[in-house]
């Protein structure tokens, strides 16, 4: 493996180095150091730069690809851990008629509340918990839940569960944080 290769494998290896070199805010004799390269320092250097070069390229393709300015943001407060069973959705529910409570001890009012989040074993749904989540709805890629988990991650907002979906995204923040998360996300989709 040539010295470019071993660099660009490393890089791959490091997102935020990645990043960075995309940014183009990397000091490319100090990376190098980073990397554990059996290379000359300057050579692996010297890769790092016409790495970004490439990196810089394709910055410029990817900024006609589609954004996600159009989604809505919205925030629902009261947002909880549920099963995915009884996260029921309108028109699905095999519970008896006659029975009005649910296994949360609930007084049945939430039979067609959608969940907020579901992925894989675990759901969150609204007024099952004392969480927020704060959903976009429109046109989003896993791009933007990227960046929208890294502003969190600035702001100092605790991210409890995630998901994105071609037409939205969600994030459940603790309930407290949900205002700084609503902050966060509005601003990760503007740009």
């Amino acid at each position: 493996m040539t010295v470019a290769e071993e660099t660009r494998a490393a890089v791959r290896e490091r997102p935020f180095l990645y990043d960075a070199l995309r940014a183009g805010v990397v000091n490319y004799a100090a990376a190098a150091a980073t990397l554990d390269i059996d290379a000359d320092r300057d050579a692996v250097a010297t890769a790092l730069r016409r790495f970004a070069n490439e990196l810089d390229d394709r910055a410029e393709s990817d900024a006609d690809a589609p954004g996600d300015a159009g989604a809505r943001v919205r925030m629902e407060r009261g947002v909880g851990a549920v099963d995915p069973v009884d996260a029921v959705v309108a028109g699905g529910d095999d519970r008896d008629a006659g029975d009005d409570t649910d296994d949360r001890g609930g007084d049945g009012d939430d039979e067609t509340a959608e969940p907020v989040l579901a992925v894989g074993s675990s759901a969150y749904a609204a007024g099952a918990g004392d969480a927020t989540a704060v959903v976009a709805a429109g046109d989003v890629d896993p791009r933007a839940l990227e960046r929208v988990l890294g502003r969190l991650r600035v702001a100092g907002v605790a991210v409890d569960a995630a998901g994105v979906t071609p037409t939205g995204l969600a994030v459940v923040v603790a309930g407290r944080a949900g205002a700084d998360a609503l902050r966060a996300v509005e601003a990760a989709l503007d740009g």
